[in-house]
């Protein structure tokens, strides 16, 4: 009977754990996404604009105020993938009218970049893979696949796990409902399963390597996080800028440009 309780009273600690994390996350993305409408509202202001431009740049600010409402009523973890999907929508119509003051062709309807979702929709699908991890065919924006072919390092998204930081796609099932909503294409389309978007390449690192390792859940163990410092407990992603890998348990990488997970 006590154990029971207990186990309830684990279980919805765990549950507003998870909430604040992805309320936080979504947040911050929110924030995000209403700064560059700002700069994209001063940046119209000397364009005229066609009715499509017109019609994608209001469908653009109709998904920040959807996603605001959103996280405003949000009381789960659940609710948080209505915000991130209605970002999702919003950036796809940004990117549109991107495309059309730039003179360039409108973007195909597409999942977000996998390594930041703010990145806006993909441009191309590549092989990529972590140090250790296995190879994954996932969705890149032209900048992040311009920036794997000269062996560069892209701009990952990272959240917060704790005190540190984490990619998003290895930060375990706390983030499972805040990348559902972003990449709900994916999903839809089979490429990954809802629950194992933020597993995607988690515990993928060599074995014993460290024992600053936070397990989330059955079956899963945190691979590593970012710190002030660097990685910490698993990879040292900074070499990837020098073209090469450094699988040592500590060093100097600084999560790239951090998608605004700070």
């Amino acid at each position: 009977m006590f154990g029971g309780r207990r186990r309830r009273r684990e279980e919805e600690l765990a549950a507003l754990d998870a909430f604040r994390l992805v309320r936080r996350a979504a947040d911050e993305d929110v924030t995000r996404f209403g700064e560059e409408l700002t700069v994209l509202h001063l940046d119209t202001l000397g364009t005229e604009l066609d009715d499509q431009m017109r019609t994608d740049y209001q469908r653009a600010l109709d998904a920040y105020e959807d996603a605001k409402t959103a996280l405003g009523r949000a009381s789960t973890a659940t609710d948080v993938s209505g915000v991130t999907r209605s970002l999702a929508d919003g950036r796809f119509h940004q990117a549109c009218v991107l495309a059309a003051q730039a003179g360039e062709s409108r973007p195909a309807r597409r999942p977000p970049c996998f390594f930041d979702p703010a990145h806006g929709p993909a441009s191309r699908d590549v092989e990529w893979a972590p140090p250790g991890g296995v190879a994954r065919t996932v969705p890149v924006c032209f900048r992040d696949s311009e920036k794997l072919l000269a062996a560069a390092q892209p701009e990952i998204r990272l959240v917060r796990l704790g005190d540190r930081r984490v990619m998003w796609f290895a930060s375990g099932p706390h983030y499972a409902a805040w990348a559902a909503g972003w990449y709900a294409e994916l999903v839809a389309e089979g490429r990954f399963e809802a629950e194992r978007l933020t597993m995607a390449y988690a515990g993928g690192g060599p074995p014993g390597q460290s024992g600053t390792q936070l397990t989330l859940a059955a079956g899963w163990s945190d691979p590593g996080a970012w710190t002030e410092g660097g990685m910490i407990g698993g990879h040292d992603y900074s070499g990837w800028g020098d073209g090469g890998f450094d699988l040592g348990s500590g060093g100097g990488g600084d999560g790239g440009g951090g998608g605004g997970g700070d």
